[in-house]
């Protein structure tokens, strides 16, 4: 035996780059080909004794030489003349500077909605492609719509983490399929799993959330750092963290590069600002004048930038909106106030932004970082209702308050945390100038255009300038790679990774603001609305719902109920004038563009449907049960993954063990305080409150108080409508019906009342549902404060669930009514 047992064969997936091979200090990059990187074969010797063996330690993966930092930021519902950097009134001096020292792009889009718009940004793929064609809360059972990423699309985080990036996520996820959002996972589609590829998340889940009291996460664990911490907001708190860890990356590692994607709440509703940058806004009088002129100035300011062409033409005001001068008084008053917290929420939301860029430039870092700032996931948000909200949960289940109710109970609360508020629609409209349509509406460019800023001094050079360059999200993750110099990955984890859909836009960094696009074809489908970019032409489908009107039935047959549009973009900027009578050849080819891109990105079957399509049913670990047992105190299960407790009877039993002074405390809740309900008692008596969207409080109250030792008490409602099975219909009908409420004691009946409406289609979703306390926002701040710990024992908690069953005759009229809906179509 000669005692050579192993020596080291180089393998072509490593390219030695610092460091003896095998010592400890040695790196290597990678081919990027294969995510992870097979181990790196052993390179030393080993003989039968370690004084006469070499060691080879793996070399430690670093990125390709010069390789910048990446500070990714997108707000979100923002439309392109919301900002100053875009012509807007709102100041975003971050996005200023940023602008001044790197490029604006004028020309780029969104898919018109969060989820969507999101998994394109990180995974380069059209959102069909990778499961997203909605958000994530209305996926259906279709390869476009299942909310289901997929292994075969890992996104960016995970790519250049495996080049040897520290990679971290703040703020807003949105799409982890909400069924999977539980404490009990799976944890491969949050931020920190394998598909995402992060290694660190600091933030929500949801499409949005409460900025003073969020359903937070560090990682995959819940925590609560606004309690006991008055005037703490997630906007300051996600650049803290971002700041911190920053820092953390280049004292432990000075060498080595990051990926921050930052991605705040704002603009999304709820609207959430600190009352400091409230007061701010409002000393400033931005709005006095109203939405038509802001929209003039903000046009003007526009052409005034460069951002729009000279000749682009001002959209026409849409007729279903009042002008500013038909309004009363109380309006007026309302609605300036309503878009003072949204202008004092962008405002603050950038001058955080700016607090981690400086971060960055304080540790001698911002050379070499490439910062993109994009503004918006989508168009400027219509889901407030035309006079806006007080809670979006509240327009979300078709009701909202009139005016004089808002400025009674709400005006002097607007932006709190007793508020969760949306703006008027026509703000919406103005802030998307010079455009048509809103957020949701993928046909126009209201909902996809978005203001961009890239900057990087160490290879942008040019700067000061814009780039009016045709392109989409899913181009900026082909940008990144080339920046960094990094390959898509062949495979990851095994599997075959898809082409990317997107295109590096690396190119305009170096050409003029007019050159050639390399993007030459883009499709657009959001709930139903169509559309298709082509060398200078653009071609999309009219829309025949309002966005904000959420509860509209529009006919089922999509592909047959809407007008298509023509328009020649190099010579008409904002979609002013109809092209399509007039070339109906062009029109034609436009549309079998549309169907061919369609069809290979999985954009089919099209579906229209807005909110009956928010309670289709879904994978869930509840689905199929009506019986669930709690034995121990269990916090945060999320809205998701909770058992729906709306338009159906149900039956709640806790046997408790009750201390002396009779017990006070939370034994079941969903929801809170902007929608929400709670079983519990309060010195001893057991209570029962149904908050109805903040706006209403049914309260069964015991008139008896336990004794000290072991009890049953129930809560069983019982509902007097045909349920969500409605929804398979296409039709309302079944949900938001009277019903009745009985709380029992030991089986002797203590408290009986008849609550004449319900909620009809979700809870306030930023919540969860607990027993035993209650982890967020209480549903009757008049009873107690969160979290109201149950100070006694619970032995069990039983939920039953009595669905409504739907009879033959009830089938046979539902089915009569949607085919006279269809008929109308």
């Amino acid at each position: 035996m000669d005692g050579h047992l192993a020596t080291h064969v180089k393998s072509d997936l490593y390219a030695q780059t610092t460091g003896t091979p095998g010592a400890p200090s040695s790196t290597t990059t990678i081919d990027g080909n294969y995510i992870p990187n097979p181990q790196e074969p052993f390179g030393g010797t080993i003989e039968l004794n370690n004084d006469k063996s070499r060691p080879f330690w793996p070399a430690r993966v670093v990125p390709p030489k010069g390789a910048p930092n990446i500070l990714l930021v997108m707000t979100d519902d923002t439309g392109y003349g919301a900002a100053s950097t875009f012509g807007g009134v709102i100041p975003t001096p971050t996005l200023d500077r940023l602008a001044e020292r790197g490029l604006r792009y004028t020309n780029f889009h969104s898919t018109a909605l969060c989820s969507p718009s999101r998994a394109a940004l990180l995974t380069g793929r059209n959102h069909h492609n990778v499961g997203f064609g909605n958000i994530a809360e209305a996926s259906t059972g279709f390869p476009g719509y299942d909310a289901f990423m997929g292994r075969d699309a890992v996104s960016i985080g995970g790519i250049l983490r495996a080049n040897g990036y520290n990679t971290s996520w703040f703020g807003k996820n949105h799409n982890t399929p909400p069924w999977q959002e539980s404490q009990i996972g799976p944890f491969d589609q949050w931020p920190t799993g394998q598909l995402f590829g992060f290694d660190y998340f600091y933030g929500f889940m949801g499409g949005d959330a409460n900025q003073w009291q969020p359903n937070l996460f560090r990682n995959t664990t819940a925590i609560y750092p606004f309690r006991d911490n008055p005037g703490w907001n997630l906007i300051t708190a996600e650049a803290d963290d971002a700041i911190r860890q920053i820092n953390m990356v280049k004292s432990i590692d000075p060498e080595q590069p990051f990926f921050v994607y930052l991605a705040p709440g704002a603009t999304h509703a709820p609207h959430h600002p600190t009352k400091e940058w409230i007061e701010k806004i409002s000393d400033m009088h931005l709005f006095d004048e109203g939405w038509n002129k802001l929209r003039e100035t903000i046009y003007a300011n526009q052409k005034r930038l460069g951002v729009i062409p000279e000749d682009a033409k001002l959209t026409p005001w849409p007729d279903g909106l009042k002008k500013w001068d038909e309004l009363t008084d109380d309006e007026k008053k309302l609605f300036i106030r309503q878009v003072d917290v949204y202008a004092a929420y962008l405002a603050y939301c950038d001058h955080e932004t700016g607090r981690v860029i400086k971060a960055i430039e304080d540790l001698g870092q911002l050379e070499n970082t490439l910062v993109i700032y994009i503004v918006g996931d989508n168009g400027s948000s219509a889901e407030g209702s035309p006079i806006g909200t007080p809670n979006e949960v509240a327009q979300f289940n078709g009701v909202t308050p009139p005016v004089d109710v808002q400025l009674r109970d709400f005006y002097d609360l607007w932006g709190s945390d007793q508020t969760y508020p949306h703006m008027a629609v026509a703000w919406t409209w103005a802030f998307d100038t010079p455009f048509k349509w809103t957020k949701q509406i993928a046909s126009h460019f209201g909902g996809i255009k978005q203001g961009m800023v890239m900057s990087w001094p160490a290879r942008i050079k040019n700067v000061g300038g814009v780039r009016n360059q045709f392109h989409h999200f899913i181009d900026i993750v082909p940008t990144l790679l080339e920046a960094s110099d990094i390959p898509a990955p062949r495979f990851a984890y095994g599997i075959e990774q898809k082409p990317m859909d997107g295109i590096s836009m690396a190119y305009t960094w170096d050409d003029g603001p007019d050159d050639p696009s390399q993007r030459t074809v883009q499709y657009f489908e959001m709930f139903g609305n169509r559309a298709i970019y082509a060398d200078g032409w653009f071609a999309n489908t009219h829309p025949i719902v309002d966005p904000w009107a959420l509860f509209s039935v529009p006919p089922t047959d999509v592909m047959n109920s809407y007008k298509w549009e023509l328009y020649d973009l190099k010579n008409d900027w904002t979609q002013y004038t109809d092209l399509a009578e007039k070339m109906p050849d062009k029109l034609r080819e436009m549309q079998e563009l549309w169907i061919v891109e369609a069809s290979k990105y999985h954009v089919f079957p099209l579906n229209n449907a807005v909110a009956t399509r928010l309670v289709t049913p879904r994978p869930s670990v509840t689905a199929g049960h009506s019986r669930f047992v709690y034995t121990k105190p269990i916090t945060g299960i999320p809205n998701g993954v909770e058992p729906l407790l709306l338009a159906t009877s149900y039956k709640i039993t806790a046997e408790i063990d009750v201390p002396e002074g009779g017990g006070n405390g939370m034994l079941f809740t969903q929801g809170g305080k902007f929608g929400g309900h709670g079983f519990y008692l309060l010195k001893g008596k057991p209570v029962y409150t149904w908050d109805l969207l903040d706006l209403d409080r049914v309260r069964w109250e015991s008139s008896e108080t336990l004794t000290p030792g072991k009890h049953t008490v129930e809560f069983e409602f019982t509902y007097d409508g045909l349920g969500m099975g409605t929804f398979a219909y296409n039709n309302l009908s079944g949900v938001g019906k009277p019903g009745e409420g009985v709380i029992r004691i030991d089986g002797k009946e203590v408290a009986r009342k008849k609550m004449e409406k319900t909620i009809p289609i979700t809870l306030a979703w930023d919540e969860a549902q607990d027993i035993g306390s209650d982890t967020l926002t209480g549903v009757n701040d008049a009873d107690y404060q969160v979290p109201f710990t149950f100070d006694g024992t619970i032995e069990k908690i039983t939920l039953d669930i009595e669905r409504p069953t739907l009879s033959k005759e009830d089938i046979r009229k539902l089915e009569e009514a949607k085919a006279s809906q269809g008929d109308k179509g």
